[in-house]
């Protein structure tokens, strides 16, 4: 607990930066206070200001003003477009930052970032939340202790979900590489920031398939028009009907996300925005050419060898994870926050500390009586809706991001009082591997084959750029 609250300025009033970052600043008076917010829409600015905070209408507005405003960190939750500019201008002013992620949506970008940090020394964090929820920091701790022995395999399953694929990727801001960034950054760099983290090293090849197998025009059903509000013969048969998951399903739901439909969430409003705004667009009829389903896979030094799967195909919209070693293996879930916990050998333990989890069971198994362990990982932050909507999404879906982004903030306003943003987990060196990763899948994926990393990275960034465990 500090003294006196963290100043924040907050550049970018959407789902991130007002209810991901700033509803976290609500939750903890005592820690943090919004002191400027710069957002372009009225009532979201308004919003997030409250009646205190100054307000701008553009972000270069308020960064121009930071001398005079005095914040002692910003936050900047923009568009990804202006993630390398914004970055930039805040770090030549000298303040610490939370930047969102992507850090960067092309390899030029941020390549230009990654000069802009030597140059000025910039105290950046990147929002990689998930480093921060109770589950994965639970699996961290069994992979790092030696239990499972030397790591073979890992695969991760970014389960996209077909309702928020088509939400985000297909009718939302994702759903153009060229204006936001490939699916596997925009979706995936968390997963492969986590791979990187739990190998703790980078890989030495990447390789990747996928494709936009089926968010395409010639896909449409016969006499679907341009929007679903429009008398789509296939109304009652199309799993992407708009007005069946915006007003039906999520009638209860007044967050993320809703709110991306305006400020009228009435059943009337949201027809409305659906009939006039993107989300209401056919997803065979949109202009999205990001990939819906896509496999990677990396080659680490060790022998081990890591896949992720990302999918728009899914029920579920969670992460299911799978490690192999040489002396047990480790099954998790993480919407149930359930890790399952088999060990070879009868008398085999699991570490001593764990954070944040409850050993709910221990046992033997199979015919050799090996030792089982059940674990449940407890979010942290209030709950609400999960990534795609859903209101009560379980145990580990039902806070922000598993707790995530509650505990990233908690980390970074600790860190802003500290003096240590730049450091640790909390410094751009630890992003850059899992954000050329995914540039690397890319490539890999667009014709590229095998790429090898360590040649390709360091003609990307030179040798500053190796990020650290």
């Amino acid at each position: 607990m500090t003294a006196t609250p963290v100043r924040l300025a907050v550049l970018g009033a959407g789902g991130r930066g007002a209810e991901a970052y700033g509803g976290w600043v609500r939750a903890h008076p005592g820690r943090a206070r919004i002191v400027a917010v710069a957002e372009p829409d009225r009532a979201r600015l308004d919003a997030l200001a409250g009646t205190t905070a100054a307000r701008y209408p553009d972000w270069r507005a308020l960064v121009a003003d930071l001398g005079r405003l005095r914040p002692d960190a910003v936050v900047v939750a923009l568009p990804d477009a202006h993630h390398v500019a914004a970055a930039a201008a805040v770090a030549d002013a000298g303040l610490p930052m939370l930047l969102e992620k992507p850090a960067a949506p092309t390899l030029d970008g941020l390549t230009e970032l990654a000069g802009v940090v030597r140059r000025t020394d910039a105290r950046i964090a990147v929002g990689h939340v998930l480093r921060f929820t109770p589950f994965w920091r639970a699996v961290r701790a069994v992979a790092a202790s030696g239990t499972l022995g030397d790591l073979a395999t890992i695969e991760v399953r970014e389960n996209i979900g077909f309702w928020h694929f088509a939400h985000s990727f297909v009718r939302g801001n994702w759903r153009s590489a060229a204006a936001s960034s490939p699916m596997v950054l925009a979706k995936t760099c968390h997963d492969l920031d986590l791979i990187r983290w739990l190998a703790g090293a980078a890989p030495r090849t990447v390789s990747s398939e996928g494709s936009l197998l089926h968010f395409r025009h010639e896909n449409a059903p016969d006499g679907a028009p341009d929007r679903c509000t429009d008398g789509c013969p296939a109304a009652a048969d199309c799993p992407f009907y708009a007005p069946r998951y915006y007003v039906d399903a999520l009638r209860d739901v007044t967050g993320h996300p809703v709110t991306m439909l305006g400020d009228d969430l009435s059943p009337a409003g949201r027809l409305a925005a659906l009939r006039r705004g993107p989300y209401g667009r056919c997803v065979y009829r949109s202009d999205n050419d990001v990939a819906d389903h896509q496999q990677t896979l990396l080659r680490f030094g060790s022998g081990l060898t890591a896949t992720l799967t990302a999918s728009a195909f899914t029920a579920e919209n969670t992460r299911h994870l799978a490690i192999t070693g040489t002396r047990g293996q480790l099954h998790g879930h993480m919407e149930s926050g359930e890790i399952r916990v088999d060990l070879f050998s009868p008398s085999g333990r699991l570490p001593d500390a764990l954070p944040d989890v409850e050993l709910v069971a221990s046992g033997t198994d199979g015919p050799l009586g090996h030792a089982t362990h059940t674990l449940v990982a407890r979010p942290v932050g209030d709950a609400g809706p999960d990534a795609g909507g859903r209101p009560g999404a379980g145990p580990a879906g039902s806070s922000r991001h598993a707790g995530g982004d509650d505990g990233l903030m908690d980390a970074f306003c600790r860190a802003v009082v500290d003096g240590t943003v730049g450091s640790g987990e909390l410094s751009f060196a630890t992003a850059l591997d899992s954000h050329l990763m995914a540039f690397a899948a890319e490539e890999s994926r667009a014709g590229a084959g095998v790429v090898d990393f360590g040649p390709w990275t360091a003609t990307a960034l030179g040798p500053a750029g190796r990020g650290s465990p």
